[in-house]
């Protein structure tokens, strides 16, 4: 369908910008709903980011993805914030709507769509380890307690942001959260951080370690989807353990995005993810 005077518009912003999937994800939901809009890659320097922000609703846009280095900007330029939003600190999508800029963290709605696809909808008496207490680690942890899990252990190269993380979840939905190694057993791991992924530049730290202080769990998961399964998910699924890819949780962060902007709410499906696993092979 070609575009016309009246299209919807969106896209995400980064530096760089070229390396994400989402123009590709969300293309696929607008051709699948016939609709009159498009989502773009917008490569914005950090220095630009608030002056393209605020000429963006002029253009017809309804609203933005934000990636590195965007996401603090995004969340101070918001002057409204959802609940996953304010809970985190942090903001991956801008609505704009009239002269209001709402933030939102769809990242949280990512890894519970991850997790329910593997077929875990709850945590009650369950305990997690989560590795990281960056910026994904407190959507991560926001959406286990979210799912009412008993237990969950933070570890961090950096303590300090790790007890940070632990004290302000600590206690949420009954969840127990604290910044140490495990002392009890594990039933879900998850890598929250960019270790393996291809060209990262993270120094090596986790997961080959991890193995040791968590050496068998009920299932492993990885915010990692490049590559698709990292050496932390090989090392797990080698032990017996269900591992989930990252994929998951880019498609269903998407979702609520795409529903704000264009009025529709898309689904994921296995023509979905088969689409976006080629893309991951090309």
């Amino acid at each position: 369908m070609s575009l016309t005077g009246n299209a919807k518009l969106a896209g995400i912003a980064g530096w760089p910008v070229g390396h994400s999937l989402s123009p590709r994800l969300h293309a696929y939901w607008i051709a699948e709903h016939k609709l009159d809009a498009a989502y773009v890659p917008l490569p914005v320097r950090r220095e630009d980011f608030a002056s393209a922000v605020a000429l963006l609703p002029k253009l017809g846009f309804r609203g933005l993805n934000v990636t590195i280095p965007h996401k603090e900007a995004a969340f101070a330029l918001a002057t409204e914030h959802d609940e996953a939003a304010t809970a985190t600190g942090a903001v991956n999508t801008l609505v704009f709507e009239n002269d209001r800029i709402i933030g939102k963290n769809t990242d949280v709605a990512g890894v519970i769509g991850m997790l329910r696809d593997a077929g875990i909808t709850s945590l009650k008496s369950q305990n997690v380890f989560v590795g990281g207490a960056g910026g994904a680690a407190r959507a991560v942890v926001f959406a286990l307690t979210q799912l009412k899990a008993s237990r969950i252990w933070i570890v961090n190269r950096t303590r300090s942001k790790a007890e940070e993380l632990a004290t302000l979840f600590d206690g949420r939905n009954g969840t127990r959260v604290e910044a140490t190694y495990p002392t009890d057993k594990v039933n879900l791991i998850i890598n929250a951080t960019s270790v393996g992924m291809a060209a990262s530049m993270e120094k090596p730290a986790e997961p080959a370690d991890t193995y040791h202080v968590v050496p068998k769990c009920d299932v492993a998961a990885d915010i990692v989807y490049r590559p698709l399964e990292t050496e932390f998910l090989a090392g797990y699924r080698a032990r017996g353990s269900k591992t989930i890819d990252g994929l998951g949780m880019l498609l269903h962060q998407a979702v609520p995005a795409f529903a704000a902007w264009f009025g529709v709410e898309p689904r994921v499906t296995t023509a979905l993810r088969a689409h976006m696993l080629a893309a991951l092979k090309g």
